[in-house]
């Protein structure tokens, strides 16, 4: 992280002063990615209700610091914020997977019941981290991107499939397939030399990606629908004054609300982009189905015996 060092020339990242302070938040995705917009504004709402006093700059698409490395950058205090793939947690703290569990909750409804029952639990666990919660924005649910056609499970052996977290290089393990990592950068080109076959990911990754050059076919399993969250560095956050704390949240608030409000209209239109640039866009047999259910059946039995407390919390909150 020299280079980062080097390159940001904060001295110390976590001083405040009479003068405006100067943040920087890295995100992982691109501008297109409606993530990458609702952080724009988060920061744009907070420096108009500071009059300026903080300015949030934005660094997306992985241009600051690399997906994996920002939850580290933003615990030591190398920038004061940043946005993650909720999932890519999952090897910290069980509460962290449960938006990568196949089958659990597959509609925007049910995505946000179960944010709702989870919050607390992700909540503490990052303050123990030395971060605080800010909001989370969800993406459109997760679907099936192939060479060729899949109507069963039995179509994928042998397959290369994408992993981005703990909860999909099991779920590529059940699928019978060879789970292997790849971040969203780096998709064309793993597809293009042979690296994976097939991925489970979104209608807007695979727009910003232009996945109609490397696949043929998007299977609509809607198999969960995943979240990014963006915390601050909770020392950072406590050095504020009250009224930029407030600032803060409030336009934390504003921002979750606008992302669940934005969220499937851009699936919506994302996907209409995949037929458009002709992607055989298809839903899923019922064999498909049925074989995803129960691969989500033993994946949710997995979790829960991970942390019967914390897990089985979170299950009976969202099952009410």
């Amino acid at each position: 992280m020299k280079k980062l060092s080097t390159a940001l020339m904060f001295g110390s990242l976590l001083s405040t002063s009479a003068m405006a302070a100067q943040w920087h938040m890295p995100t992982p995705y691109g501008d297109g990615n409606l993530p990458t917009q609702i952080a724009y504004g988060f920061a744009e709402e907070i420096k108009e209700a500071t009059g300026g006093d903080l300015d949030i700059t934005v660094h997306s698409g992985g241009s600051l610091v690399k997906h994996t490395e920002i939850p580290r950058a933003v615990k030591s205090g190398q920038v004061q914020l940043g946005e993650v793939f909720l999932g890519i947690l999952g090897n910290e703290h069980p509460v962290y997977k449960h938006d990568n569990i196949p089958f659990l909750a597959t509609s925007f409804e049910d995505a946000k019941k179960l944010w709702e029952a989870a919050k607390p639990a992700v909540a503490a666990q990052l303050d123990k981290g030395g971060m605080t919660l800010l909001y989370a924005v969800a993406w459109p649910a997760q679907s099936l991107y192939t060479k060729m056609p899949v109507n069963e499970l039995a179509d994928l052996e042998g397959s290369k499939m994408r992993a981005y977290s703990p909860s999909t290089s099991r779920l590529a393990d059940l699928m019978g397939t060879t789970p292997t990592t790849i971040q969203v950068p780096d998709i064309p080109q793993a597809f293009s030399t042979g690296i994976i076959q097939a991925m489970l990911t979104s209608p807007s990754t695979g727009v910003d990606s232009q996945a109609w050059d490397y696949v043929n076919y998007y299977t609509d399993v809607k198999a969960w629908i995943p979240k990014n969250i963006i915390v601050v560095n909770k020392r950072a956050f406590r050095r504020l004054d009250k009224s930029t704390q407030e600032a803060i949240m409030t336009a934390a608030a504003h921002a979750e609300a606008k992302a669940w409000e934005g969220v499937a209209d851009r699936a919506a239109s994302d996907k209409a982009k995949l037929v458009e640039n002709g992607m055989n866009v298809s839903d899923p047999s019922d064999k498909l189905v049925g074989e995803l259910q129960a691969i989500g059946e033993t994946m949710i039995a997995e979790w829960k015996a991970e942390d019967p407390e914390a897990v089985g919390a979170i299950l009976d909150a969202y099952n009410k």
